[in-house]
C-alpha cells in the first residue's frame, strides 16, 4: 500500500504530540479538550486535543485506521483535500461534543477519533463497495453497512454513555467527513444517490432524536 507524504506527516504529528503528552502531564492537561477551559476562551484545545491520546493502544488504533483508509481518500481527492477533510472532521467532532456537553464543565476528551472517523466515512462514501474484514466477523462486511452500523452504535453510545469513549466526537467527525467529501466530489450525489442517502440516514436520525430531546 502506497502512503502519501501528507498522511505520514499527520501520523507523525499524532505520534510526537501524544508521546509528549504521555511524558508531560502539564502539556497533556494544557491541550486536551475540556469544556470549562474552552468556555474560558482556550479555543485552541478544539484542535490540539485531536493530536493527543490517552495511551499507546488508543494512538495505535487510530493511526492504523488512518493508515488503511487515508490512501483511498488521497487517490480520489488528492493530498490537500485529504488534509482538509481530516482537519474539518477533527474540529467538527469537537464542536459537536461542545454542543452536546456544553453544560458539563468538567467534560474532557482527547484523540484523533473524530478526524479518523471523518476519513473513514469519506473513504466509505467514495468507495462504498469495498468490503471490510474484522477479527470477530468471519465474513467481510460491505463498507456502507459498516459505516451505517458504526454511526448507529455511536448514537446508542451517546444516549447510554457506553464506555469511556467520545461517541459524540466520532459522530461529529463522520458528519464533517461526509459533508466535505460531497462538497469536493458533488457528482457522487447523482452517480450513487442510494449510497449517499443511506449514509445520511444515521445523521438524520441523530438530529431527529436531538429535536425530540431523546439524547
Amino acid at each position: 500500500m502506497n502512503i502519501d507524504i501528507v498522511t505520514i506527516v499527520v501520523i507523525l504529528a499524532n505520534v510526537l504530540a501524544s508521546y509528549k503528552g504521555f511524558k508531560d502531564y502539564s502539556f497533556f492537561e494544557r491541550y486536551k479538550f475540556h469544556i470549562g477551559s474552552i468556555k474560558r476562551g482556550e479555543k485552541i484545545r478544539i484542535l490540539t486535543s485531536g493530536f493527543l491520546h490517552v495511551d499507546m493502544t488508543h494512538l495505535l488504533f487510530n493511526m492504523l485506521t488512518l493508515y488503511f483508509f487515508a490512501p483511498i481518500v488521497v487517490v480520489y481527492l488528492g493530498s490537500v483535500k485529504f488534509l482538509i477533510i481530516y482537519l474539518i472532521s477533527l474540529v467538527a467532532g469537537n464542536v459537536l461534543s461542545m454542543i452536546f456537553h456544553k453544560n458539563e464543565y468538567h467534560y474532557s476528551a482527547v484523540g484523533a477519533s473524530g478526524a479518523v472517523t471523518g476519513i473513514l466515512y469519506a473513504a466509505i462514501l467514495l468507495q462504498p463497495d469495498m468490503r471490510l474484514g474484522f477479527f470477530f466477523i468471519p465474513i467481510p462486511v460491505p463498507a456502507y453497512i459498516f459505516g451505517i452500523g458504526y454511526l448507529l452504535y455511536s448514537i446508542y453510545g451517546m444516549r447510554n454513555r457506553v464506555g469511556n469513549i467520545g461517541h459524540t466526537a466520532h459522530f461529529g467527525g463522520a458528519i464533517g467527513g461526509y459533508l466535505v467529501t460531497l462538497l469536493f466530489f458533488p457528482s457522487l450525489i447523482w452517480v450513487q444517490p442510494l449510497m449517499v442517502g443511506l449514509l445520511a440516514l444515521p445523521i438524520l436520525i441523530l438530529f431527529i432524536l436531538e429535536k425530540a430531546n431523546k439524547l
